[in-house]
């Protein structure tokens, strides 16, 4: 008998089945602003400064309802193997206020990307927007690359 409850206990904790399993967080992808709805990934290319107006780099996601954390995934789209990206993302909060929590030069192959986070909710703040900055005007050699971004929520 004791044998056969070990037994139960240890496929428990192998197959992640029982009191001993931990529920995996439910991540949903946000909209982001100005899209059409058809999909949460957006895809640019990091072009130059137009000659009227401003080359727009950022791309804000609607956090459409309290999340407990956050994860932003980028994938390189460019064939070009010395292609470097600076990344950035920050939480914008209700109140006017942010926090960066990407800061980083990427040169990933084609294809692949990663995900950066989960970055946990800040207490006392009301996410409003994830915020994505890829390429700046201070780095030329970022230019003409494209890429594919995203950002979930999870409960």
């Amino acid at each position: 008998m004791k044998v056969l409850a070990l037994s139960l206990l240890s496929a428990s904790l192998v197959f992640g089945v029982g009191p001993a399993a931990q529920a995996q967080p439910r991540c949903t992808f946000l909209q982001p602003i100005g899209g059409d709805g058809t999909t949460p990934i957006v895809s640019k290319r990091v072009g130059a400064a137009k000659l009227i107006g401003k080359e727009n780099w950022n791309t804000d996601f609607i956090v459409n309802q309290p999340y407990s954390s956050f994860k932003f995934f980028f994938t390189a789209n460019s064939s070009d193997a010395n292609a470097k990206y600076p990344v950035e993302g920050f939480m914008k909060f209700s109140d006017g206020s942010n926090l960066q929590v990407i800061n980083e030069v990427m040169n990933p192959p084609i294809g692949t990307g990663r995900m950066f986070g989960p970055f946990p909710a800040i207490p006392g703040k009301q996410a409003s927007q994830m915020n994505f900055k890829v390429g700046a005007s201070s780095d030329p050699g970022a230019l003409g690359f494209s890429y594919r971004i995203s950002v979930q929520g999870c409960l």
